[in-house]
């Protein structure tokens, strides 16, 4: 018998192609009227073609419901984190300057706060996320945790965020580069500070290859 716990999802950006599957597929869901609610981040568009999948990350202790004024966003008994529910929802943009991943969206046509529910309809009954059922490149999966163990023995998933002083755990777990010591968070502040490692090329390198080839 199936039970929707033995499975998790897991994000995988080292495997994220930007192919954009997963966001035309989950605009494809009819819970979301045509509008995507998973989007790609280039890591460093300046050095590097790179991107990662952001979806909701389902939060233990959401922020998102915290700010909601009129108490629209709800958590299932499974730790997934809803839209806002419309009769209940006044359009206030608490949450989506709350939110510390940056997912929810103010839908303006429908004066609505929507972002991923983890495709609740799907999963609650032991099917695969859309994003998940379409990704190429398994940058986003849908399992047992001891599967994608044994499928990314260098990867170990990680479910806590670290904010400055604030630690946020989630229901969604990012695959990190196993080291010699287990990753116990991802410090998310830490990250910002860091410098691309692409390669840059001189445009007088260039200019001086061009003029070269066009001398006799």
């Amino acid at each position: 018998m199936y039970l929707p716990n033995q499975n998790e999802f897991f994000i995988d950006p080292a495997r994220c192609i930007g192919c954009e599957a997963c966001v035309q597929a989950c605009s494809e869901c009819d819970t979301h009227k045509g509008h995507a609610m998973i989007h790609l981040e280039h890591v460093d568009r300046g050095q590097s073609t790179q991107t990662v999948p952001v979806v909701c990350m389902h939060c233990e202790s959401p922020t998102c419901a915290e700010v909601c004024p009129a108490d629209a966003i709800k958590k299932t008994d499974d730790g997934v984190v809803q839209s806002a529910r419309k009769p209940r929802c006044v359009a206030c943009n608490n949450c989506v300057l709350a939110c510390p991943f940056g997912v929810p969206k103010m839908i303006t046509d429908f004066e609505l706060m929507m972002k991923c529910d983890l495709c609740y309809d799907r999963t609650s009954a032991g099917k695969k996320p859309m994003c998940a059922s379409v990704c190429p490149s398994g940058a986003l999966y849908f399992g047992p945790r001891a599967q994608i163990e044994q499928l990314r023995p260098r990867s170990t998933p990680v479910n806590k965020f670290q904010f400055g002083r604030q630690t946020v755990a989630t229901k969604v777990h990012m695959m990190a580069p196993k080291g010699p010591a287990k990753a116990q968070y991802v410090d998310v502040t830490d990250a910002m500070n860091e410098t691309g490692r692409g390669q840059r090329i001189s445009l007088d390198i260039l200019s001086t290859m061009y003029v070269s080839e066009e001398q006799p």
